[in-house]
């Protein structure tokens, strides 16, 4: 998808074509849902959070610049519209605190986490990233699953890019802690010696 091919449906949606609209939709519900998804752990609260996320877009599309991406800017909203939920949510009991982890530690978890085949590594990331705080796992989950740069989750999210990388730094330590805490004790012994 290229960033004129998104700018021409964007121009015939704010001329009148309500349809073009059709083909954003197309093209970016996957990318609006599966952030949707990661952020709430609720299909249905996810498609809802969808829905709303394409009714703002809609509604504010004539303010799309163009100075980013469309997807960034779509992204943005669902970002925000996925926040505005959890908030709603009184009870989020997804916290998990952590003490100072040990530099050497959090070495060892990676090495041993080297060893693991790689579906049981998926397996085992995604299963620790959904106890990780939902700002941080987003946040992760932008950074190393959707691979969008530094710039590009600023713009998302409004952070400072000082406090964007210290966020993803604790958020990385906790998952770290987490991956650990839940690899079987005979895991952690069998990959260790290696």
């Amino acid at each position: 998808m290229t960033h004129n091919n998104d700018q021409h449906y964007i121009t015939k949606v704010i001329n009148g074509d309500t349809n073009a609209f059709a083909y954003l939709v197309d093209n970016y519900k996957n990318m609006v849902f599966s952030l949707a998804f990661k952020m709430t752990k609720k299909r249905e609260e996810a498609e809802e959070i969808s829905q709303d996320t394409f009714i703002k877009a809609y509604k504010n599309l004539a303010k799309f610049k163009g100075d980013s991406k469309f997807s960034t800017w779509l992204y943005r909203i669902a970002y925000h519209t996925s926040l505005d939920a959890i908030k709603k949510q009184k009870n989020n009991n997804n916290t998990f605190e952590i003490n100072e982890i040990m530099f050497n530690q959090i070495a060892a978890v990676e090495d041993i986490l080297q060893g693991i085949a790689r579906k049981e590594r998926s397996v085992l990331m995604d299963k620790c990233l959904q106890k990780l705080p939902h700002e941080e796992r987003s946040l992760i989950w932008m950074f190393y699953y959707d691979e969008l740069s530094l710039k590009e989750i600023i713009e998302v999210t409004s952070l400072s890019e000082a406090n964007l990388k210290v966020k993803l730094h604790r958020g990385r330590k906790k998952l770290l802690a987490i991956v650990k805490d839940n690899l079987a004790p005979e895991m952690i012994e069998n990959y260790g010696r290696k």
